[in-house]
């Protein structure tokens, strides 16, 4: 076995390689991966870690959970462009995701590798549907790093500055957040202000909602808002885009985190855990809906890879499961007390908010530092751990929902001792 002295030098030796070959504006951590599993990650250096980010919420189902169906589709083929072959997989994920739909209309899709690829695609869906051009998005929003899909996204720094223009006819309401003071009827009333000023309803194709903000804090929408806001959208022909890249694919217990709304979108935009860990995102809606597209007006050289697709058939298989539903809501609601406990005791805790168990804690101090400090410090002490917010200041948590109890207090133990070490310091 190698010193501890070399085991440092292996980690250290791959950050160096790093710094001199892999672009500036891609940030990362100092954490090297060797391999993972389930909840768990070790580096490089043999040195385990309690995982609460899944790969950037990737990880719904545990790493590694598909593998087995990947390693047989490897031996087929790698890749066949489903435009030119058309391979089983693809359909059946399809078919997987209209018996998911969170209502009674018949459903097609559309397979692509990323989410903010899918959000494009949503809306060049809904203005070839509804010929007309314009987009509305919210406050706090993120929707990806594209052109189109920047223009969406609320935050500047770091996802927007310095690549501009950006592509026009994309308006933003503001959306509600109890915390700081802005109810659903702040929201609405700023969203038919938006209407009367900004932009004619009649041109409007579809608004973009995420029903828990990623990126923009893990602000989940006020249980009246959606079911409000799809009644502005019928009032004006407008179509309604749910966006659950972030939140879907069983992250808040349901398969879809609309469901807890109980509002039938036009249109769902999925990815990050649909691939099981592989580059897969989707674009569901209504089979006339979809259709509106011409024949080759949607698709892409690798979207819906075959190996991606067998992942996403046995993550879909198992995240519409009454059990996983069961083991996830019940771990929403472990994780939710314990933050509770936490908040109680620490001045540093603004607000516990989230669905299920996309859960997070917006810190009281208004600036990232406490923030970076705190996921920097969870990090020494062996936990895996992600900030957001519009101002940096929120922790959150998408922990693998099939984390066992043991490993899971651990991981809250390591949260909350590095939330005390961050103020120490």
């Amino acid at each position: 076995m190698s010193s501890s002295v070399e085991q440092a030098t292996e980690s250290t030796r791959i950050l160096e390689d790093r710094e001199r070959y892999v672009a500036r504006g891609v940030a990362t951590t100092p954490l090297v991966v060797a391999r993972a599993e389930g909840a768990r990650i070790w580096d490089v250096d043999g040195r385990e870690y309690v995982d609460f980010a899944g790969g950037l919420g990737c990880q719904n189902t545990g790493h590694g959970f598909a593998a087995a169906a990947i390693h047989e589709q490897v031996d087929r083929y790698l890749h066949q462009c489903f435009m030119v072959g058309m391979y089983e997989a693809y359909v059946e994920v399809c078919r997987l995701l209209d018996e998911t739909w969170p209502g009674e209309r018949e459903t097609k899709s559309l397979l692509v590798n990323s989410g903010a690829e899918a959000v494009e695609n949503a809306v060049k869906i809904a203005r070839t549907a509804a010929g007309r051009p314009a987009v509305i998005v919210f406050d706090h929003a993120f929707h990806g790093r594209t052109s189109l899909t920047m223009a969406m996204t609320a935050k500047v720094v770091p996802y927007k500055q310095g690549f501009g223009p950006f592509p026009g006819e994309v308006y933003r309401a503001p959306a509600p957040y109890p915390y700081r003071g802005v109810s659903s009827d702040d929201a609405i009333r700023g969203l038919e202000l938006l209407l009367k000023q900004d932009v004619d309803p009649v041109s409007v194709a579809c608004v973009v909602l995420e029903p828990v903000q990623g990126e923009g804090g893990f602000v989940e929408m006020p249980a009246d808002f959606p079911r409000r806001l799809k009644e502005i959208c019928e009032t004006h022909g407008i179509l309604f885009v749910d966006d659950e890249v972030q939140a879907g694919v069983g992250r808040t217990g349901p398969v879809w985190a609309i469901e807890h709304y109980s509002v039938e979108p036009d249109l769902i935009v999925s990815g990050k855990s649909l691939g099981g860990g592989l580059p897969l995102a989707g674009v569901t809606g209504g089979a006339e809906l979809m259709d509106s597209v011409q024949p080759g007006g949607l698709g892409g050289t690798f979207g819906g890879n075959p190996l991606a697709c067998v992942a996403a058939v046995e993550v879909l298989r198992e995240v519409k499961s009454d059990a996983f539903r069961k083991r996830a809501e019940e771990l929403g609601a472990r994780i939710r007390a314990r933050l509770e406990q936490l908040a109680a005791r620490n001045a540093a805790v603004g607000e516990v908010r989230g669905l299920g168990a996309m859960l997070a804690l917006e810190l009281t101090d208004p600036t990232p530092d406490l923030a970076k400090a705190v996921t920097s410090a969870a990090r020494d002490r062996g936990l895996v751990l992600l900030s957001c917010g519009i101002y940096g200041n929120v922790i959150r948590i998408l922990v693998p929902l099939t984390i066992d109890d043991a490993l899971l207090e651990r991981g809250l133990d390591l949260l909350e001792e590095s939330l005390g070490d961050a103020r120490a310091g």
